[in-house]
């Protein structure tokens, strides 16, 4: 039988908020970067911290490949697996801006990561999902994007899924770079000998796009 999660189980924050508000317009933030850049482990720090109007949207692709879809190398099955990436990824963000019920929705990835793996050219990209560049900037507040270490900096390949090699995460690291560069709220971390230095720095980032009753979960 199908297990079916409830919201408050998998997808808010955990802190308990004092906000009396029932009902919130919610803005979404992505947290981007190259295979191994840190993205994991800043948003299970925000799920402590934050409150619980603060929704955390898993990775598309994980979902996609950690659900069976098949991972060929081929531009036909590269091309496919973006495509059904890209639908999860705006499915989950409307459900999320629909539900109202969180003021902010944290993103693992956005919708235009998919351009830095599109294995045909970025006209192409645009005219496959109907959509321009400016009109996905709009559907983001704000795109934080976590530099990918360099091998001697700590990248690894702890993660099944990740099969880059530390040359390949940083080429992909670029081209993700490249796409979210002209975002009006483009802010860019990058790697530090200490990860908790990079943890600081992306939560002051993401304190500045909260709603005040979720501010005062951050630790001075």
């Amino acid at each position: 039988m199908l297990n079916i999660v409830k919201p408050d189980d998998a997808f808010n924050c955990e802190v308990p908020c004092q906000c009396c508000e029932t009902v919130h317009n919610c803005k979404l933030i992505v947290l981007t970067g190259g295979p191994g850049a840190g993205k994991t482990a800043i948003l299970e720090s925000a799920r402590k911290i934050l409150c619980q109007h603060v929704a955390i949207l898993p990775e598309a692709a994980g979902i996609v490949f950690g659900g069976g879809f098949w991972r060929l190398e081929s531009p036909t099955a590269r091309l496919a697996s973006q495509r059904a990436i890209f639908h999860i990824q705006e499915e989950m963000e409307n459900l999320v801006l629909g539900e109202k019920s969180w003021g902010i929705g944290l993103c693992d990835r956005g919708t235009l990561d998919g351009l830095a793996y599109w294995a045909e050219s970025e006209e192409n990209f645009w005219q496959t999902f109907n959509t321009t560049k400016d009109k996905e900037y709009g559907r983001y507040q704000a795109v934080i994007h976590l530099r990918t270490p360099t091998l001697d900096r700590g990248y690894n390949h702890q993660n099944p899924m990740r099969v880059e090699t530390s040359d390949q995460a940083a080429l992909i690291d670029d081209k993700i770079h490249h796409v979210w560069k002209n975002h009006p709220n483009y802010f860019e971390i990058q790697s530090a000998d200490s990860f908790l230095e990079k943890v600081d720095n992306a939560f002051e980032i993401i304190k500045k796009f909260m709603p005040n009753c979720c501010k005062e979960h951050f630790e001075s």
